[in-house]
């Protein structure tokens, strides 16, 4: 996306719900379930966005807006909403999005100024869809039928339907988490595009209106920072040996199993080679890396090789059953803290006082950390937690937040803060993303090369990747081979869809929790 789009996206703060229920007359929920993953958030969440789903909800209803969502499984937001539901066969949307691209380009339905004035690249993309280079197959309607398994017709209509109305398109995360699945993603900013919606209220793609109660008006104040990493001013590094004996210092998140496995091996990485270290020792902290990584069995295989697995956490995970040292880490009950209240909303600054002392023989984080700092030989308290407690930093922390807002936002002093339990920052104001680059693309540039949105990229395409290439393609799956829709030896196909009453595996260790949705004792399938 920063080579398409000039940033992640998926952290970006989108365009505000009140806009959106104002302008919008389409939405598009493409492999997007918001009801369920609204939930959770990254710091303490308002759920204010329930409030917007409620509204949406009855302008559904009326007639006023029309939701599609574009998904294998029905969603918990589909059914919260009455929404209509566009069935297609998994990690076939690009093929889909190719023959609404062929649809928009035939039937002159594109927006021909907006790819003019505010992208690069659309040629290469078109000869494509229309089967001049590359593969030399037209991505017509028929073509995609096939693999996607929606009607020809259905498809072209679905394309025109886009059209004749301001049209918002909100991805989820989970249509990424595929082979090849950085195709759906620039494939949906091209359908943005070509419907020339990016930058209006109400128009354009989002890829995040699921997450952390984005969307919601944000006030702009800035939230207290996190415990520094030895990079404050003054502060030098305690490691600054940089010779890593030809190893790389730092490695794709997805990939550890493997330099776990084959050290020493050189991989593609972000247009440059990495070359995988051996890894003996690993500490996990406060992450759950047998819960979310692709292959447990070969990841079991692949920590024998391991000499120290160590994992500091408050529950007895998965993880922690793979480890050789469990450091019991309390919870946040069982320290002081501060947070952030609202996430992207920055409504405003929580006190989290201790409830109780840590049970057992559980620490804070700080105290563990400052253990093992004694262990090896560093100075736990001067060059670590610069001379300074737990309470302290927090103070430190609350201060710089009050510096940061000073002119904008006044907050009270610590104490003050620290007795009242909150501070908050007022009403939010309504954003639109990316609307200062459509008011003016040379003032307001993206972060691409260019400045603008990179339908075909030159930069992606000079890296020479066989299967990310200068422009969204479409490439078959490994698992498709396997079975799935349409597939007379293994007609079945499991989809792994996010849990509806926790994040990933959090708190599944709890009974009481566990109680509410599994089916004697284990995690539910539905079968359709």
């Amino acid at each position: 996306m920063p080579y398409v789009l000039g940033s992640t996206e998926v952290y970006a703060q989108q365009t505000s719900w009140p806009l959106v229920l104002e302008n919008a007359k389409t939405i598009i929920l493409w492999s997007n379930d918001p009801v369920k993953n609204a939930q959770v958030g990254w710091q303490c969440p308002t759920h204010d966005v329930y409030g917007y789903f409620d509204q949406l909800k009855d302008k559904v209803a009326k007639g006023e807006i029309r939701v599609i969502s574009v998904d294998p499984v029905v969603s918990k937001t589909q059914k919260f909403l009455g929404c209509e539901h566009q069935y297609i066969n998994p990690q076939t949307d690009v093929p889909f999005m190719l023959a609404i691209a062929h649809t928009l380009y035939t039937e002159d339905l594109y927006d021909k100024d907006f790819i003019k004035i505010y992208c690069l690249g659309f040629e290469p993309f078109i000869d494509y869809v229309m089967g001049k280079t590359k593969d030399k197959v037209e991505k017509t309607p028929e073509w995609a039928s096939k693999i996607c398994g929606i009607a020809p017709d259905d498809i072209r209509e679905f394309a025109r339907m886009l059209t004749k109305q301001r049209t918002q398109i909100m991805f989820g995360w989970c249509v990424q988490r595929q082979q090849h699945g950085e195709q759906p993603y620039w494939m949906g900013a091209v359908i943005a595009c070509m419907l020339g919606g990016i930058g209006l209220p109400g128009g354009g793609i989002s890829y995040a209106h699921h997450y952390s109660g984005i969307g919601e008006p944000a006030t702009g104040a800035a939230g207290p920072g996190g415990f520094p990493r030895n990079l404050d001013p003054g502060m030098e590094p305690l490691h600054n040996n940089n010779d890593f004996k030809g190893y790389a210092s730092t490695i794709p998140v997805a990939r550890w199993i493997e330099a776990i496995e084959e050290p020493g091996k050189v991989i593609n990485y972000n247009g440059s080679k990495v070359k995988l270290p051996p890894i003996k020792m690993v500490v996990v902290s406060g992450n759950n890396p047998w819960h979310h990584h692709q292959d447990h069995n070969r990841m079991k295989k692949a920590y024998y090789n391991i000499e120290t697995a160590v994992t500091i956490d408050y529950a007895w995970t998965a993880t922690c059953r793979f480890s050789d040292i469990v450091l019991p880490a309390c919870t946040q009950l069982e320290r002081n803290d501060i947070d952030l209240y609202g996430a992207y909303s920055a409504t405003g600054v929580l006190a989290m006082h201790k409830l109780v002392d840590p049970l057992f023989q559980s620490r804070t984080d700080f105290e563990i950390f400052q253990g093992l700092c004694k262990r090896f030989g560093i100075d736990k308290d001067k060059e670590y937690a610069q001379g300074m407690n737990d309470m302290q930093w927090i103070t430190k922390l609350y201060n710089e937040c009050v510096a940061a807002n000073k002119g904008n936002f006044e907050m009270p002093d610590f104490e003050t803060f620290w007795k009242d339990g909150y501070v908050g920052f007022g009403e939010g104001s309504t954003f639109v993303r990316h609307a200062l680059f459509r008011e003016d693309p040379e003032l307001n540039p993206l972060g691409t090369p260019s400045g603008f949105i990179e339908i075909t990229s030159r930069k992606i395409g000079s890296y020479g990747y066989e299967y990310c290439q200068d422009h969204p393609m479409w490439f078959e799956k490994a698992e498709r081979s396997h079975g799935g829709p349409g597939s007379d030896k293994f007609p079945i196909w499991l989809q792994s869809c996010h849990p509806d009453r926790r994040l990933h595996s959090q708190m599944c260790e709890s009974p009481a929790l566990r109680e509410t949705y599994t089916v004697q004792g284990r995690e539910p399938a539905y079968i359709n």
